[in-house]
C-alpha cells in the first residue's frame, strides 16, 4: 500500500530533491528522541541557481513565495533522507523557522512564509502539515539568498 504522503507527492508532481550538501561545521538534520530538527535549506532549483535577493528591493512577494516552497521542498529531502523514506513514522509538522532577506520597510512576511506552510499541508495533509511558525525579516542569509527555512518534526521511534 502507497503512503499517503507518497500518493499526495505523486498527485501534485512533485519530485523531492536530494538532501544538498552542508556549507559548514553542522550537520542537515539531527534525529533526537521523537524530534527531528532540519537545519535552515535554501531556495536551490533543480538546476542548481539559488534564488537569491531581497524582499522589497530586487525580489516580489510571489517570487519570495515560490522560494520560500522550494526550502520547504528541501525541508521534506532532508526528513525523507532522515527516516529513511518511511513516512509513516511522520507524525506532525511542529514548527517552521522562515528567514527573509528583507528591506526594513517589507511587512509582507506572512505571505512570503506561506510558501512553505501551504506546502507541508498539501503534502503532509491537515492534521500532520499544520505548524506553528516563526516569519522573519533579516538584512542577509547565506549565499545571497532570499528566504530560508528550517524546521522540527514529531516522529514515531
Amino acid at each position: 500500500m502507497i503512503h499517503p504522503i507518497v500518493q499526495r507527492l505523486e498527485s501534485l508532481g512533485i519530485v523531492l530533491p536530494e538532501p544538498a550538501a552542508v556549507a559548514g561545521n553542522y550537520v542537515p538534520v539531527v534525529v533526537a528522541g521523537p524530534l527531528v530538527s532540519v537545519s535552515g535549506q535554501l531556495p536551490l532549483r533543480e538546476d542548481g541557481q539559488l534564488m537569491q535577493g531581497c524582499l522589497g528591493h530586487t525580489v516580489s512577494e510571489q517570487e519570495g513565495y515560490e522560494a520560500a516552497r522550494l526550502c520547504g521542498l528541501h525541508v521534506l529531502g532532508q526528513v525523507r533522507s532522515a527516516l529513511h523514506g518511511h513516512w509513516s513514522r511522520l507524525l506532525r509538522c511542529v514548527q517552521l523557522s522562515v528567514f527573509l532577506n528583507a528591506t526594513p520597510d517589507f511587512i509582507h512576511h506572512p505571505a512570503v512564509a506561506n510558501g512553505a506552510s501551504d506546502l507541508m499541508v498539501q503534502v503532509l495533509g491537515p492534521e500532520v502539515g499544520r505548524h506553528a511558525r516563526a516569519a522573519i525579516g533579516c538584512s542577509s542569509l547565506p549565499k545571497g539568498a532570499c528566504v530560508e527555512v528550517g524546521a522540527t518534526f514529531w516522529i514515531e521511534t
